[in-house]
């Protein structure tokens, strides 16, 4: 694993601190493992974050492939999909209804309040990590886009038309981790890709100000 990955700040807290200082900015949870977190406080904390925003939340979920971060969550690794697929629809319950109830075999709560409920109607879009068949799957199953890694145009053609086969129509694409190549840009530009995020690694202050200041220089071309 990339170490500055160690460094990461929790996504919830400083999402929250960006959505209080921008009025347009998409906050986009690029990607939230879902699997190992609890479904009830998610929802709780994806909905607060949906209204502080004003609705400008992206929510992105993914099962996860570090197989001992998964087993120190009590997850088994071989069973990881279907406990993200329980949670993601025992969250849109917690989202969508009054007093919610989920009884699954990986998730099971009797009838609860979840407040503040979402802005966004019937709730924030949930975007599907990953690029196996599960993920295409899952994507077209209980997602509303798919959360790209930047993969070769090829194999991400290949992937978004298995998407719009398996949907019966063009599935919403963000990439993350996008380099900063105008070639790469362009090609997913014309694979119908809507954006694509670009990476600030984990830096000193100085140096991730130093980081932003080139992406600014970048993106402005755009």
């Amino acid at each position: 694993m990339d170490p500055t990955w160690f460094r990461m700040p929790d996504p919830f807290v400083s999402l929250g601190a960006v959505a209080a200082v921008t009025e347009r900015l998409k906050v986009v949870l690029a990607v939230t493992l879902l699997v190992q977190r609890d479904p009830i406080v998610f929802a709780k904390e994806a909905a607060t974050l949906d209204e502080l925003s004003g609705g400008r939340l992206i929510v992105g979920v993914g099962a996860g492939n570090v197989l001992d971060e998964l087993q120190n969550h009590g997850v088994a690794p071989a069973e990881r999909g279907k406990v993200l697929d329980e949670r993601i629809d025992a969250v849109k319950r917690l989202w969508t209804e009054e007093k919610a109830e989920y009884h699954g075999s990986y998730v099971d709560f009797d009838p609860v309040y979840s407040w503040p409920k979402p802005v966004q109607r019937p709730h924030p879009p949930i975007y599907i990590g990953g690029w196996s068949k599960a993920a295409a799957r899952r994507t077209v199953e209980r997602g509303d886009g798919w959360l790209a890694p930047p993969l070769p145009a090829d194999a991400m053609r290949a992937f978004t038309e298995e998407l719009r086969e398996r949907a019966g129509h063009p599935v919403p694409v963000t990439v993350t981790y996008t380099p900063t190549d105008a070639g790469v840009i362009r090609a997913y530009e014309e694979l119908g890709v809507e954006r694509v995020a670009l990476i600030l690694p984990t830096l000193s202050r100085d140096e991730s100000l130093a980081e932003l200041d080139k992406l600014a220089a970048f993106v402005a071309k755009y």
